[in-house]
């Protein structure tokens, strides 16, 4: 489990194929090598994937996951190239401080940024998502976007609005985002089980 609040930015060293459907992965990042345990779970812009390698590149700590055919499909870690910048967050531990929102990294799919305004003190981002998945996104819900937990500012048929301090702007991938760019969502889980308690009344 997850809480949205990214804690590095981390970037794809190198993508290679291990076999029909399933690609290894290394990434880059600033954690002590030390500190990630193989087996560890690591959400990767609201991807959780499993460590199965660690090393150093020089100064730097990397670790390796392996992304199976599903992943690949329904999310954009297909498209994750040398160089793509991944939010990180290290699992949630009892005690932790919970900041964001309770997140499984379970990403549900794939939106697109529709609308970038660039305000005085913020960014309003608009995203384009799947109809079946508007119906968890409530106006002042929660959603996480490539794993950071936001509020939904506005929610309408097929789009939705949160709007971005520069702080989140700064320490995640969401600054340089531009119209037709791709992100994973996941919905509230307290909305999911909601509607499906609704569905089975």
């Amino acid at each position: 489990m997850f809480t949205g609040i990214t804690t590095d930015v981390g970037e794809v060293l190198e993508v290679r194929q291990q076999a029909e459907g399933l690609h290894r992965l290394r990434i880059g990042c600033s954690y002590e090598q030390a500190s990630i345990g193989i087996g560890a779970s690591i959400a990767c812009s609201c991807v959780c994937l499993t460590v199965v390698e660690t090393g150093r590149d020089g100064s730097r700590t990397w670790f390796a996951v392996d992304a199976a055919a599903e992943t690949l499909r329904l999310t954009t870690a297909g498209r994750w190239q040398k160089g793509t910048r991944l939010n990180l967050e290290r699992s949630l531990k009892v005690g932790d401080e919970l900041g964001g929102h309770i997140v499984a990294g379970h990403a549900d799919g794939i939106v697109e940024l529709a609308v970038r305004e660039d305000l005085p003190d913020m960014a309003r981002l608009t995203f384009r998502a799947p109809k079946p998945l508007m119906r968890f996104v409530a106006q002042k819900g929660s959603v996480a976007l490539d794993g950071v937990s936001l509020t939904v500012n506005e929610a309408g048929p097929d789009t939705f609005s949160v709007l971005i301090i520069p702080h989140t702007l700064h320490v995640t991938t969401f600054g340089p985002l531009k119209v037709g760019d791709l992100l994973n969502i996941e919905i509230d889980l307290m909305a999911r089980y909601a509607a499906r308690l609704m569905e089975t009344r």
